[in-house]
């Protein structure tokens, strides 16, 4: 798989006289999982938000697949083939953790606005979710109200739904915080086998989930990517080390 996913040039997104994203530049090759990292207030949930449509940008270029998509609403950018998880946790908590999965593969089955089929009769599109739930370890927990499960649990349904329109690339919003260190390993197993063959790019904060998964690390600052490497030479990168790992890592 060759090629890039995502091309961001001189990006830009200020609110009011702030800038947040300060011309900030990026590549991420198809197939990578690519981490962004920096400390907090660098503009990393607003980049997030800018890729997916979720924010109009000041100015500047993206590109998915080669195609821009530079001023498209969210739900377009999403029909191009980019799904994204959010910071926190967004579910549908009064339906059952089947129903959710189902609800995320209504548009990508083709089912769309067809209010008169009767969802719960549609064979394939059922088995398609239960396939899903075995995927991210929920199949016992379908008859369960959303809203019931555990932290851990509610964040595993979060990746269900948004791979659930088999997306091409992945954007995932912080998808360990406040997990314990078994919680988090159980995440972190999901995520590589969620991902496998796909782009994923991924914000987060657990240094060890960023090393252990990332491909290619982004460091950003104060609205700009300051470095892009391999882990390894993100670890020694002085300008990395003083502007976000601490002097400690040097």
């Amino acid at each position: 798989m060759t090629g890039l996913a995502l091309e961001l040039t001189d990006l830009r997104k200020s609110f009011g006289p702030t800038e947040i994203i300060r011309g900030l530049n990026l590549q991420v090759q198809k197939g990578h999982r690519h981490a962004v990292i920096g400390p907090n207030g660098a503009g990393k949930s607003t980049l997030f938000h800018l890729i997916s449509g979720r924010f109009p940008v000041s100015s500047g270029s993206i590109k998915l697949n080669g195609e821009e998509i530079t001023g498209l609403a969210a739900q377009q950018i999403n029909r191009r083939g980019l799904s994204r998880s959010f910071q926190v946790t967004n579910i549908f908590p009064k339906m059952t953790v089947f129903e959710n999965i189902r609800c995320a593969l209504l548009w990508s089955r083709g089912y769309k606005y067809s209010f008169w089929q009767m969802v719960a009769k549609q064979r394939q599109l059922n088995e398609d979710a239960e396939a899903i739930l075995e995927r991210i370890h929920l199949q016992s927990r379908g008859k369960v109200l959303a809203g019931f499960l555990s932290y851990a649990e509610q964040r595993a349904l979060e990746i269900g739904l948004t791979i659930a329109g088999d997306p091409d690339v992945i954007l995932l919003d912080e998808p360990t915080a406040g997990m314990s260190n078994t919680e988090t390993e159980q995440a972190v197993d999901l995520i590589r086998s969620v991902t496998e063959g796909k782009t994923l790019v991924m914000v987060e904060h657990d240094m060890g989930v960023v090393f252990g998964l990332a491909d290619r690390i982004s460091v950003l600052v104060y609205g700009e990517v300051i470095a892009t490497d391999v882990p390894a030479d993100i670890r020694k990168n002085r300008a990395v080390q003083q502007a976000y790992l601490g002097e400690e890592a040097a």
